[in-house]
């Protein structure tokens, strides 16, 4: 009974109480004067009882029938019908409180999970939840915003290593060292707490089963270096599939390699391999660096060449075709007239000789002696000269030079056919 309550009804008793075992002060009547109480010990239990049910009945605007004027026999039974009620009122308490012991309050991010007789009944969402108490009705709170983490291979630190879990074997019969972390969310509290017994380790070993499976199918160097994302995206989709099929409740978020590596005691040969493979790969490299820088310019070099012998081609036949073209023209001058014509050509032979050369032999024919003018000489003179003229200094000229006539030395003339024809020809050699 509370104690309020029965402070209420005026029910005043204590073990604390400084009176206790002992009769009434000085001028105070007992409440019952047929109870017979000792000067010392504990209250009469009976004398309570009855106190407590003329307070009751007095509450209710009734008396009680065992009152202080009764009889012996009448005050030491209680009035039934008192405790009666006074029992109904502790009842409907306790029921008050039984019910009320059914409310439960859910977090923001929180699933309420209510079993009746242990069978799973509904779920609640966040908020002031009620139920029936217990033991018809229990309820389990889940968590179902946090993410969680699930650890393979490894704990806590990727140094501290469970060979057990990370050792795998790969489709080329090498075996493999993985560390990786799987993060999940639940997505149906209720399937998470009825369909499996122990969550967190089935979770562990269903990450286990799909990574063994995925790394079985793939090569090493594969697991190793460019399939690490792939792998883990296949371990992810391959791990919703078995928790779907076990209704786990779960949703896989993610899956990290943490660590790939081979084992620790053939680590040093697996690093000279590698060093192998890195050098050839340079040198592979390397080489297809040279041949993309030798081979376009050979390429351009033989296509230059080709373009070059067609241009020279071209402009040899043109040539040939204007040499035959201006032949024949020359050849209708000729026949029309024909001194004319190979004045003409001599004329023109000898301007292109001596437009050529800086030297130049003058026959005197008067003591048969040549001159020699150094034209080269005379032009360098006459640059020499205008410079010095802007400059104030005197003009000077070289002398002609005269040398002696060479016996085998012949002129050409006017009426030497034969040699105007060679110098033709070499002259359209020349072009």
């Amino acid at each position: 009974m509370p104690v309020p309550f029965l402070k209420r009804i005026g029910l005043k008793f204590s073990l604390n109480d400084p009176r206790w075992g002992r009769g009434p002060e000085n001028g105070e009547q007992p409440q019952n004067q047929d109870s017979k109480r000792p000067s010392d010990g504990p209250p009469d239990l009976d004398q309570l009882w009855r106190d407590f049910n003329q307070r009751i009945n007095r509450l209710f605007g009734k008396r009680g029938g065992g009152g202080g004027g009764g009889g012996e026999g009448g005050g030491m039974m209680p009035d039934m019908r008192g405790a009666s009620i006074g029992a109904g009122i502790i009842a409907a308490i306790v029921a008050f409180l039984w019910l009320i012991s059914g409310f439960f309050i859910v977090q923001e991010g929180q699933t309420g999970v209510v079993m009746t007789f242990g069978r799973y009944s509904h779920m609640t969402p966040a908020g002031f939840n009620w139920r029936w108490p217990s033991p018809i009705q229990t309820h389990e709170i889940v968590n179902v915003s946090t993410v969680r983490t699930v650890e393979v291979g490894y704990r806590s630190t990727v140094r501290n290593k469970v060979g057990r879990e990370s050792l795998m074997l790969t489709d080329d019969e090498n075996i493999i060292d993985i560390q990786f972390a799987v993060q999940y969310k639940l997505k149906n509290a209720s399937e998470w707490v009825f369909n499996m017994r122990d969550q967190e380790e089935t979770v562990k070993q269903v990450a286990e089963t799909a990574i063994r499976e995925v790394v079985g199918k793939s090569k090493m160097d594969f697991v190793l270096y460019e399939g690490r994302e792939k792998v883990a995206f296949e371990v992810g989709q391959l791990m919703q599939q078995i928790v779907d099929r076990y209704k786990a409740g779960v949703q896989i978020t993610n899956v990290t390699m943490q660590g790939v590596q081979p084992p620790e005691q053939v680590q040093a040969a697996f690093d000279d391999a590698v060093k192998a493979g890195q050098d050839r790969e340079r040198l592979k490299n390397e080489g297809q660096a040279y041949a993309n820088d030798v081979v376009p310019k050979a390429r351009g070099a033989a296509s230059r060449l080709a373009q070059e012998s067609e241009g020279y081609r071209a402009r040899i036949i043109a040539n040939a075709e204007g040499e035959a073209a201006r032949f024949k023209q020359v050849l209708v001058e000729y026949q029309k007239a024909p001194a004319v014509t190979r004045d003409r050509m001599y004329l023109d032979v000898m301007q292109q000789i001596f437009s050529n050369t800086t030297k130049l032999m003058v026959d005197s024919r008067s003591g048969n002696n040549l001159m020699y003018l150094p034209l080269d000489k005379l032009i360098s003179q006459s640059a020499a000269d205008t410079s010095a003229a802007r400059s104030g200094a005197p003009a000077t000229m070289p002398p002609p030079v005269t040398v002696e006539p060479t016996p085998n030395l012949e002129l050409p003339r006017a009426n030497d056919a034969r040699s105007r024809e060679s110098r033709n020809s070499r002259d359209r050699e020349t072009r």
